[in-house]
């Protein structure tokens, strides 16, 4: 077995993942998500804080060749945060990565970031305990215009990422009655010179089929909106949701064709009025 440090803020944090597994195995360690190939959660390390720690173990010696060539969840997590830096996007901050290489292959990859404590999951936040918060109408809606703007501010200075789902968008109260909106899960993060629409569909249609879960769809057709910046007339807010639809379908069916990669189910689509209005 090879470790090889992708990269560390101080040596503090590069001797930190240095000893990851046992940390993850130690009472300083309080996991949030274990399943699959997955393990991650809250670390406090002595002499260097607290931290968010990340271990993705890789499926077989031959996928580990290929991450050689295409980079480690950890190599791209560090890239997706330089972009996302460089264009002033909220995000958690790389401490330290690492690859784990066995017979010349990444068997496993850690990544140490600022964790986000005061920061829950776009539902999970928009909700609150029990559902109690949800009922705040005007709450939901300026969080969800806060979201659709970041998310636009993304697109607008060349970045898209491959996973938009709502568990990967987490918000906090900023101090000032506003929210401030986090982009995580970095790995999935691209550049383009300017991302093209059907690249930004995409990605809303993925955010919609998470949202739908706690979203009504006149709330999601607001979110949209909220997107555009403005409320288009109704010849091009229909062409624009059945743009929209047909994204779903296609997604849908793909799914279908891989029920294993299906995680959320489909939520209800927008429909048209009798007087040209999208009634979510």
């Amino acid at each position: 077995m090879r470790t090889v440090l992708l990269y560390a803020r101080s040596p503090e944090w590069g001797a930190a993942i240095a000893r990851a597994e046992e940390f993850l195995a130690s009472a300083n360690f309080r996991p949030l998500k274990s399943e699959g190939r997955t393990l991650a959660g809250f670390l406090d390390v002595p002499g260097a804080g607290p931290a968010f720690i990340k271990r993705v173990d890789v499926p077989s010696w031959s996928r580990g060749l290929w991450l050689r060539i295409r980079g480690s969840r950890a190599a791209r997590s560090i890239a997706g945060a330089a972009m996302l830096r460089a264009r002033g996007l909220a995000h958690p901050e790389p401490l330290a990565a690492m690859d784990v290489y066995r017979a010349g292959a990444i068997r496993a990859s850690y990544l140490l970031s600022t964790p986000l404590l005061r920061a829950d999951s776009l539902s999970r936040f928009a909700l609150g305990p029990g559902g109690v918060k949800g009922r705040d109408v005007r709450r939901r809606k300026r969080i969800s215009d806060e979201v659709a703007a970041q998310v636009r501010r993304l697109h607008e200075s060349g970045v898209y990422t491959r996973d938009l789902q709502e568990t990967n968008i987490m918000v906090e109260d900023d101090g000032a009655g506003g929210f401030k909106v986090f982009f995580i899960d970095l790995e999935d993060f691209r550049i383009a010179a300017n991302v093209p629409w059907r690249r930004r569909l995409m990605n809303l249609v993925h955010l919609d089929r998470s949202i739908g879960r706690f979203l009504c769809r006149a709330a999601r057709l607001d979110f949209l909106y909220a997107y555009l910046g403005r409320r288009p007339g109704p010849a091009e807010a229909r062409r624009i949701v059945a743009e929209i639809l047909a994204m779903r379908d296609q997604i849908a069916r793909r799914k279908r064709r891989s029920p294993a990669a299906a995680k959320h189910a489909p939520t209800p689509e927008y429909r048209e009025t009798s007087d040209g209005a999208l009634d979510p």
